[in-house]
């Protein structure tokens, strides 16, 4: 009987000090790969800095303040456009870009952000402003 005791102890024991062995093992988060495939393919997420290219004409800068959020939209096969995201804009940089932030959505190189009738390109984030 007391063999059985010491038996059941120990497993419990076992158990008890095992547990936390087990429950450290997890597997590999996918976040940073995400992340790494993303910017291999040039989207650009919520937070990430992005320039615009504009023509930096007056009109440009009576549409566009800083602070405002642009609508992003990508050219679909069939010339449509949709919408992809949201950018606000920080700052001019130049007389023809500016900075912004993506405050929604997954944004690539080459999409459109427009805001009325005024339409600026965005470029990658790569190619800093100048």
């Amino acid at each position: 009987m007391k063999n059985v005791a010491k038996s059941c102890v120990i497993m419990i024991l076992l158990a008890v000090i095992g547990h936390p062995l087990l429950s450290e093992a997890v597997s590999f988060s996918p976040v940073p790969a995400e992340r790494e495939e993303k910017e291999a393919k040039g989207i650009i997420e919520k937070g990430d800095l992005v320039c615009l290219f504009q023509s930096g004409t007056a009109d440009v800068k009576k549409a566009v303040t800083i602070g405002d959020v642009i609508t992003v939209y990508r050219e679909g096969p069939q010339h449509e456009l949709r919408e992809v995201g949201k950018i606000k804009v920080l700052s001019y940089a130049g007389a023809d870009y500016l900075k912004g932030t993506v405050v929604e959505g997954e944004i690539k190189a080459g999409d459109i952000a427009k805001k009325g009738e005024v339409a600026s390109l965005v470029i990658s984030p790569k190619d800093k402003c100048k």
